[in-house]
């Protein structure tokens, strides 16, 4: 059986997509049985993959320059990616910080915020946010979308099923989801 790796990533977003993904339950064990090894995902601990992987899935939109360097390292590195949920898709309910400024931001969140006693900005160590939020498409080529908020762990199952045995995978009906 040939094995392809399957690495997943989460940027800005709620991490609902890759609740999806786990709830596909037993037929996880199907797609392994299929020849799909996760090689590489929030889920394991290892957040890019650090070799070639056949597969690449990304959650969540594209909000710091952290988050952009991971989408453009999973590009490089997985011969397919597929862009999952509404955030990575059209760019989510994180895009709505779009429409401030980041000094706007950074003052409310650093210097008005009541929770916020040191008043100070982070460093150097936190990621920078990016002027923009975007969707993954934004970044990077995508193959394949999974739209949904979060997507079915059906819609899942069908599009990972079928790359793993070399089909094109298609969601219509049911699979094709906006919820």
């Amino acid at each position: 059986m040939n094995s392809k790796r399957v690495a997943t990533i989460w940027c800005e977003g709620c991490s609902g997509c890759h609740m999806s993904f786990l709830d596909m339950d037993e037929r996880l064990v199907d797609l392994i049985k299929k020849g799909m090894e996760l090689s590489a995902s929030p889920l394991t601990d290892l957040k890019v993959p650090p070799f070639e992987t056949d597969i690449g899935i990304i959650e969540g939109s594209v909000a710091t320059d952290t988050q952009e360097e991971e989408v453009k390292i999973m590009r490089e590195r997985c011969k397919i990616i597929i862009a999952i949920g509404d955030c990575a898709v059209f760019g989510g309910i994180p895009t709505m910080r779009n429409k401030f400024k980041l000094q706007e931001l950074y003052n409310r969140v650093y210097n008005e915020a009541e929770t916020n006693q040191n008043k100070e900005i982070p460093n150097e160590e936190i990621s920078k946010l990016l002027e923009k939020v975007k969707p993954v498409n934004e970044v990077i080529d995508v193959d394949y979308y999974i739209p949904g908020c979060p997507p079915t762990p059906d819609a899942i199952y069908e599009v990972l099923s079928k790359l793993l045995e070399g089909k094109e995978p298609e969601l219509k009906g049911k699979l094709l989801s906006y919820e």
